[in-house]
């Protein structure tokens, strides 16, 4: 055990669970960042070329040479489509390495996490698309259900990684984690949340500025050329670039999504103080 290893099966308040997820960030980020590089490397390229894709095409929609809506919908599907891919697959990743870290009680095993992630990739992709559907269905019912069904299903991929599930366990088995804690589980993941995008919206700022410059040079000089001209090619190369970073920060989501998962458990399974239990019998013999 490493002297500083954090110990991820345990119950925690919510303040609690925010400062550990940047803990076990900052303590481990250079390994998890190599692990990331080769996992996830791939997938975050299609995404880029995504982004790009679709970017450039709404551009060429607002100057008139697309085809309207018709002319982005291809491209809109394929962002959410490769959205998706890189969702599952970071994911996956960052519970792999937990996983592998909780194992070797703070050390993280490369090779681990890479043959994990083959054997779960297709279930990990599967159960992504699955839940979204779900989610996507409860919204379409007045909205609150699909903010319901939102929170077990932000579990179901830690489930799934963690306690070995098929797919349709784990969706099952995520309503029962969030029984009776429906209410702090929210809680929990709208501050994870929140603090992903204020650490993304930094990233955006270039952007959000140079949106402000355009418009106000274009009010300046009272052009109308300059303002079809507003959504150019620097705008979108700006918007593209803080894009990536913002998918580059989501990396921390999950983690923290972990550390909520692990504390759910805990109130429901006792996991973590069998162990301890099991652990000091060993010791004592």
């Amino acid at each position: 055990m490493t002297q500083d290893y954090i110990k991820f099966k345990k119950r925690r308040e919510l303040g609690e669970i925010l400062s550990v997820t940047f803990k076990f960030i900052r303590e481990n980020y250079k390994l998890a960042s190599k692990i990331l590089l080769k996992v996830v490397g791939p997938v975050f390229l299609v995404l880029v070329a995504a982004i790009s894709y679709y970017s450039f095409a709404t551009l060429a929609s607002v100057d008139g040479e697309g085809k309207g809506f018709s002319g982005i919908l291809i491209p809109m599907l394929v962002l959410y489509l490769a959205y998706m891919l890189y969702v599952s697959t970071v994911t996956g990743t960052v519970y792999h390495i937990i996983k592998s870290y909780n194992r070797h009680k703070g050390e993280i095993v490369e090779a681990e996490v890479v043959e994990g992630m083959k054997a779960d990739f297709g279930k990990l992709l599967l159960l992504t698309f699955v839940s979204w559907i779900i989610v996507i269905a409860g919204l379409m019912f007045f909205f609150i259900p699909g903010i319901y069904l939102a929170v077990p299903m932000s579990m179901v991929n830690a489930i799934l990684v963690f306690e070995r599930r098929s797919v349709g366990e784990s969706i099952s088995e995520s309503f029962k984690l969030i029984k009776q804690n429906w209410w702090m589980t929210f809680a929990s993941i709208i501050c994870v949340a929140i603090i992903v995008y204020l650490i993304g919206l930094v990233f955006q700022l270039p952007g959000i500025f140079y949106m402000i410059f355009k418009t106000v040079l274009s009010a300046t000089e009272h052009s109308a050329s300059e303002g079809d001209n507003m959504f150019g090619t620097g705008f979108v190369v700006v918007n593209i670039v803080t894009s990536i970073i913002q998918y580059i920060v989501y990396s921390i989501t999950p983690v923290g999504f972990a550390f909520i998962y692990f504390d759910l458990n805990e109130k429901q399974n006792f996991t973590g103080t069998y162990e301890t239990i099991e652990n000091l019998g060993k010791e004592r013999s």
